[in-house]
């Protein structure tokens, strides 16, 4: 017993090296990387992965632990008491640096969400820690619609800044700072028209 805790700090540590390798596979451009180019990347044998992670669903779990708070640290909350175009400024250019940065992560977990419960909840709770970050910052724009222009503002906005539009822009060769301008448009334009709609 005396030296349970040094091997579950070893352990600790073979998992985080396994869930940095496939991370940094991920960022590399590799969007389905095999287990054994995770073995190398991490620099442990082939039956260490299987060791820690009996199934994929496993890794994908631990992997979106990871991913999670890597984001959560990328993000600084925008003052809500600054006026609305610098709110809406600072919030777009913090969430289009995020947005390109998940990129390479974001197109492998598409490929294994229609398979895995573990993403697609992950992308849920992400979409809703996004949600309720627009629905904090933009508090008085919202409050002053009608119900029913409030929801589909709502709705519009998290289209907008969502990751799938960010893609189609940079997919179809925008440049950052022209996908940039254009999701600032569309915020600004959501939150200023005559009665939200």
């Amino acid at each position: 017993m005396a030296d349970a805790g040094p091997r579950t700090a070893r352990s600790e540590r073979t998992r985080a090296a396994i869930v940095d390798a496939l991370l940094s596979l991920l960022e590399d451009g590799e969007l389905q990387p095999t287990a054994t180019r995770i073995a190398e990347r991490a620099g442990i044998s082939l039956r260490l992965i299987y060791h820690h992670f009996g199934d994929l669903e496993a890794l994908f779990r631990e992997t979106t632990e990871r991913e999670t708070a890597r984001i959560l640290a990328r993000v600084v909350p925008v003052p809500s008491d600054l006026p609305l175009r610098d709110r809406i400024d600072r919030f777009v250019e913090q969430r289009c640096r995020l947005l390109e940065w998940i990129t390479p992560v974001r197109r492998a977990a598409i490929l294994h969400e229609p398979f895995s419960a573990t993403l697609r909840d992950a992308r849920s709770a992400m979409n809703r820690l996004a949600e309720d970050e627009m629905a904090r910052l933009f508090a008085p724009e919202l409050a002053a619609m009608d119900s029913e222009n409030c929801v589909a503002v709502v709705d519009a906005l998290a289209l907008a800044t969502g990751w799938n539009a960010w893609d189609a822009l940079r997919s179809a060769d925008r440049s950052e700072e022209r996908a940039r301008t254009a999701i600032n448009l569309t915020v600004t334009r959501l939150l200023t028209a005559p009665s939200g709609g």
